[in-house]
């Protein structure tokens, strides 16, 4: 499985941005799908995940109500549409595949395959 992410950029605070997560594989419509990121100097951090059915989404309190996760099986890939941006959301942003039968986790280690990583950065 291979991840592809895209979407990146510079934005000023309260823009938009939306993100692209592609995969190859077959295995991309029976897998749970999670966005992820790191800011200069921390931890990874959980930001969303959907369901492989996109029944179930999840997200990180800090992007609750600004960010959405959604999929396209069709295409193999997931989206982060991210609104009302600050610039507490710069980082480099990480798409991941879940690992199977685990439900919908925000645990980074639950997670087996990653993207290159996009930066998101927001100006003030």
């Amino acid at each position: 499985v291979q991840l592809q992410a895209s979407g990146g950029g510079l934005v000023q605070a309260g823009g938009s941005l939306r993100l692209s997560c592609t995969a190859s594989g077959r295995s991309f419509s029976a897998s749970t799908m999670g966005w992820f990121r790191q800011g200069p100097g921390k931890e990874r951090e959980f930001v969303a995940a959907i369901s492989w059915n996109g029944i179930n989404t999840l997200y990180a309190d800090s992007v609750r109500g600004r960010f959405t996760i959604s999929r396209v099986d069709a295409k193999n890939t997931v989206y982060l549409q991210m609104t009302f941006l600050r610039p507490d959301d710069t980082a480099s942003y990480y798409c991941a595949r879940q690992k199977q039968g685990t439900g919908v986790s925000r645990m980074v280690p639950m997670y087996d395959y990653w993207g290159q990583g996009t930066q998101v950065t927001v100006s003030s």
